[in-house]
């Protein structure tokens, strides 16, 4: 029995102490079970010093959900038991998925034809779930519900009798629910959950036979394979953005196609064909038409742009510039997007802090901590903080407004 030291460097990492683990540990448990959590900082203790090698049940759960990994990437051996028997809500949407052939095949035929109202239906229940996601974010049961919308649309579609425009425009749906899915799981820092999510919706908007929804898929790749650190395979994504078809026919899907294709550059440090990218996404925005476009691209409205170019500039080491962009967008994001505007902020205290300015830096984290609804699971924002956290204690700074937000955030 030794020390957990894979643990405690991803702790270091996060710049996670503790009870801090264990405060994040109880909420994921609380947002996925609707159950206040029970983890303690002894809990953690027992984690990191050895005496716990093989975690089960809702610790296995909060381990994974916290970190986005599987706890054999932390250092952990599996349970002995093969099933996890608490484990069968964590597995929830993974079996969804699944078996989602088998439970279509279960579905006694339909006397009426799947018709446009049926698809109607559908589409208002992703859009609750949408305006919904931009609230909380990366909140297990947005995810969840998304993967059980997709499964009733697709055995709607288990009898064949619906029209071939029906059939489509239904098979798009179900591709675009799933990468809400994935997203969700993007948000909660779960990589692989949302790599397998994405998987299904690949097929399905194969057979949409629609190149917007394949659009979407390889965008939610791209993000996937980047929160992996994966960048060489971001990259690649996003070259197949760029030349894709809906891209060639609209300069708003080529100017994301770019603007991620800029972002991964950075992270392979090539900053002249990152700058590049950027100055061919800034040049299609401007060009992009004012139609309204399908609802789940719109979040990349000029506010985003400038979030976005700012996560460029902040891997190329530019953190004033990157500082400069999230002021812009944070001074015209709209209320609604909630979940946004308090990742951006985080990310504004984080560009603060990295130019030294920690007492700002903590006014600026403190601000984007009270913005987190309660039931949010958003850890790309959780986390975000962490780091800006750590930077500021690399300091050494006294400063009161920086020593009590580190305290009160802990």
């Amino acid at each position: 029995m030794g020390a957990n030291v894979i643990l405690q460097a991803q702790m270091d990492e996060l710049g996670l102490k503790q009870e801090e683990l264990a405060r994040q540990m109880n909420t994921a448990l609380q947002a996925i079970t609707g159950r206040p959590g029970e983890v303690s900082a002894r809990t953690v203790r027992n984690l990191l010093n050895g005496s716990t090698r093989r975690p089960i049940g809702r610790t296995c759960i909060a381990l994974e959900e916290v970190f986005g990994c599987p706890v054999t990437d932390l250092g952990f051996s599996l349970p002995k038991t093969a099933a996890h028997a608490e484990d069968s809500m964590h597995r929830r949407t993974l079996l969804l998925a699944a078996t989602t052939t088998a439970a279509t095949a279960a579905v006694p035929a339909r006397r009426a034809r799947l018709g446009q109202p049926d698809a109607d239906r559908f589409h208002q229940d992703y859009a609750d779930l949408l305006r919904e996601d931009a609230q909380l974010g990366g909140a297990r049961r947005i995810e969840n519900r998304a993967v059980e919308l997709a499964a009733r649309i697709q055995s709607s579609l288990a009898d064949g009798s619906a029209s071939d425009r029906v059939q489509r425009q239904a098979y798009r749906l179900a591709s675009d629910v799933t990468c809400l899915a994935a997203f969700g799981a993007i948000d909660a820092r779960s990589p692989r959950r949302a790599r397998t999510h994405l998987d299904q919706a690949l097929t399905l908007a194969g057979l949409s036979r629609d190149p917007e929804a394949m659009y979407r898929v390889w965008n939610h790749l791209m993000l996937a394979s980047s929160q992996r650190e994966n960048h060489a395979e971001a990259a690649a994504a996003a070259e197949v953005l760029k030349r894709s078809t809906v891209s060639r026919r609209d300069p708003l899907y080529a100017s994301l196609g770019h603007m991620r294709h800029a972002n991964a550059l950075a992270r392979l440090h090539q900053p002249a064909e990152s700058l590049r990218a950027l100055a061919r996404a800034e040049d299609a925005f401007a060009r992009a038409r004012t139609r309204q476009p399908a609802a789940w691209i719109t979040f990349y409205s000029r506010p985003e742009f400038d979030a976005l170019s700012s996560y460029v500039w902040t891997a190329l080491g530019d953190h004033e510039r990157a500082e400069s962009c999230l002021h812009r967008t944070l001074a015209s994001i709209p209320d609604d997007m909630a979940r946004n505007k308090a990742l951006y902020t985080a990310h504004l205290s984080l560009a603060q802090a990295r130019q030294g300015e920690v007492e700002l830096a903590s006014a600026t984290g403190r601000r984007a901590q009270g913005m987190l609804l309660p039931t949010s699971g958003s850890l790309r924002t959780t986390n975000t903080l962490a780091v800006t956290r750590k930077v500021i204690a690399a300091t050494g700074t006294r400063a009161p407004e920086a020593v009590s937000w580190i305290e009160e955030s802990r």
